[in-house]
């Protein structure tokens, strides 16, 4: 009898059919869209331009470009860093499966050839980002979302831009590369 008068409490109901969409959310949340924080220098200018390390940009990610894998060159992403799976970092799409990169120091080859299902990412400030120079390739499953757009600073507020290198060249096709 408890019970029954338990379910007739409209307080009950409304948590009852409010859990009921915990797990959509969740979905949404995992595999749609969520808010993160840019924090560092890498990504200079595109995020957190004025250095200050007590302000971090707010972005919104699309976590739903993991699942369907449509990237481009010049996306910018977030991923797991190949070196500690447990840190996230965020990089610009260079080159994709398939295209041929000029690589800069530390990588060893001047060139590289993107293998099937990695691509070539590099930070916005080159001398301040650890990316593929020093990774090399990585694997397209460590990207997690691809940062839309940047919401705080609200003076900030901007679709986040695609925006292809000029300083690497990126080869479409067959080119002889020599090391």
């Amino acid at each position: 009898m408890i019970m029954s008068n338990l379910f007739h409490n409209p307080n009950v109901r409304t948590f009852i059919r409010a859990a009921a969409w915990g797990p959509v959310i969740l979905f949404f949340v995992e595999h749609g869209y969520s808010i993160g924080s840019i924090q560092g220098r890498s990504m200079q200018p595109t995020f957190n331009p004025d250095s200050n390390k007590l302000r971090r940009d707010i972005v919104l990610l699309n976590r739903w470009i993991a699942v369907t894998h449509e990237y481009s060159r010049g996306d910018v992403v977030t991923l797991y860093a190949p070196d500690d799976p447990d840190r996230m970092i965020t990089k610009r799409i260079i080159a994709l499966e398939g295209d041929t990169v000029y690589t800069l120091p530390p990588y060893p080859d001047k060139f590289v050839r993107i293998p099937k299902g990695h691509c070539w990412v590099e930070g916005d400030d080159v001398y301040h980002s650890k990316d593929s120079n020093e990774y090399g390739p990585v694997p397209l499953a460590l990207i997690n979302a691809k940062v839309s757009y940047i919401l705080w600073p609200f003076s900030r507020f901007s679709k986040v831009e695609r925006v292809e290198s000029s300083r690497v060249s990126v080869f479409k096709g067959d080119i002889k590369i020599e090391k």
